[in-house]
């Protein structure tokens, strides 16, 4: 999350493939994939970004954040 705050999104990407890759508790995987979308949200990448706010919400259907994210970028 330190690189991601940091604005150095390409490591935090990195990090949090190999996280995806480790974690085995589906709502600890919500988190992660909701911060992959927030990524791709904030580079502009759309498609990706909702593609990931769905695999979160498949994992942990009450992820309020991933439904707002989703509208935003619908709405748009």
């Amino acid at each position: 999350m330190l690189a991601q705050s940091e604005g150095n999104y390409a490591e935090a990407l990195q990090n949090y493939y190999e996280a995806t890759r480790l974690e085995k508790d589906p709502y600890d995987r919500s988190f992660i994939l909701y911060n992959i979308g927030l990524i791709h949200t904030s580079n502009g990448e759309h498609t990706k970004a909702l593609e990931y706010y769905f695999r979160a919400l498949e994992r942990n259907p009450f992820l309020p954040q991933a439904f707002n994210n989703m509208a935003v970028i619908c709405h748009y």
